[in-house]
């Protein structure tokens, strides 16, 4: 009979030539647990996704509630159900006050796609402005933002109209005109290797967008949330975007996205034409309920007050003369290596060791740590331990 490591090989699609293949049976806090019953310290949170770690008990108990209520309903803005409506009032009143309006979707991209539209259709205008190594989704529209051409040269034609610009430069944001509908940026650059803006950059960012009607789109997909110590990015900054995309961490382990907007912005989806904007399955009642628990497990665990000191616990431990530098935002952290070559094998190294680890798609010498919030400062202590002695065996 064949392994379930074939089967995955044999029918389900593939990404790369080279998938890690570890085959996981159970995952709780930290922890993930192969089929043979091994130990792995999740440092990268499954990509950002596990802020509040894995099958928290908050999530998990919203999760099962949900279920025995009701499932999917209806497409997304029909009917009132209850997770939907908990879920977008609780997250307004984390935000300033002119981003009131929730719009409930699947994924990250989504949210990215979303948020295009919204700009396009408020401003009448059709041009971008994005940043060199920025990650944004590979929707169609999406990958439109990327400047990476070689993500980009086998789909085309992508959407006209896009213009790159180098982040936290202030001296390009003379690029942002009349014509402009939205400038989109990460406020904090994930799969650029952790890469940050200073508050005189985005409030240069926010002026030029005032002056030229244009709108300001803050993805905080991967550093909302919660992951830069703060729930949302751009309170490290005293600026407020005019669209706020967000998704992983959000759902606590379900898929689920959002995009927020002032209300009178988000109106025009509502006419010419009606449903202006769509989905199916967006604001599942199921990931809406545990999305809720995940934002109350943060607040009421308390689980912001200490991210700096373990962000500051990461940076005294992981001292060694292979690391060429390192750059963090909270518990969103990259640790340079001379190569991609070097930082692949200490990756590898890693996770034989019980540490699951990653590169970063547009700086792969660095390697990739972002922890779940709830990761004490032993955990932390052994996992450093670890990395260090992966970086000795292939140094």
């Amino acid at each position: 009979m064949p392994s379930q490591r074939q089967l995955f090989l044999d029918y389900l699609a593939q990404t790369s030539p080279t998938p890690l293949l570890l085959e996981v049976a159970s995952a709780e806090g930290i922890y993930m647990r192969d089929a043979n019953g091994k130990e792995y310290i999740d440092l990268i949170s499954g990509i950002g996704v596990s802020t509040v770690g894995h099958r928290h008990p908050k999530v998990v108990e919203a999760i099962k509630h949900q279920a025995d209520q009701h499932l999917h309903l209806m497409v997304y803005g029909e009917f009132v159900q209850s997770p939907q409506v908990k879920l977008a009032e609780a997250l307004c009143k984390t935000l300033p006050e002119e981003l009131n309006s929730v719009y409930l979707l699947n994924s990250g991209s989504e949210a990215i796609e979303g948020a295009m539209k919204l700009a396009k259709r408020y401003t009448g205008r059709s041009e971008f402005i994005a940043c060199i190594n920025a990650y944004h989704g590979t929707s169609h529209g999406a990958l439109s933002l990327s400047d990476k051409e070689e993500f980009k040269q086998n789909y085309r034609p992508l959407l006209p109209g896009v213009s790159h610009v180098r982040f936290g430069c202030i001296d390009d944001l003379d690029l942002i005109s009349e014509n402009t509908a939205a400038f989109i940026a990460e406020t904090v650059q994930g799969e650029g290797g952790v890469k940050v803006g200073s508050e005189l950059y985005w409030k240069a960012v926010r002026k030029k967008c005032n002056e030229t009607g244009t709108l300001l789109i803050l993805d905080e997909i991967q550093c909302g949330f919660g992951r830069t110590g703060k729930l949302w990015a751009f309170e490290h900054y005293s600026v407020v975007p005019d669209i706020l995309a967000c998704a992983k961490g959000m759902g606590g382990g379900m898929p689920i996205g959002c995009f927020i907007a002032n209300r009178k912005v988000m109106q025009v989806l509502t006419h010419h034409p009606i449903l202006g904007h769509i989905t199916t399955f967006g604001g599942h009642p199921v990931s809406s309920a545990a999305s809720l628990a995940a934002l109350q497990a943060i607040q009421e665990d308390n689980l912001l007050s200490d991210v700096h000191k373990k962000e500051v616990l990461f940076q005294r431990l992981l001292k060694h003369k292979c690391i060429k530098s390192f750059r963090s935002k909270g518990l969103m952290i990259a640790i340079e290596f001379e190569s991609y070559k070097i930082a692949k094998a200490v990756i590898d190294q890693a996770i034989k060791l019980g540490i699951v680890t990653d590169w970063f798609l547009f700086n792969d010498q660095s390697m990739r740590i972002a922890p779940p919030l709830i990761i004490t400062e032993e955990e932390i202590k052994i996992a450093c331990e670890k990395i260090l002695q992966a970086i000795e065996y292939d140094s």
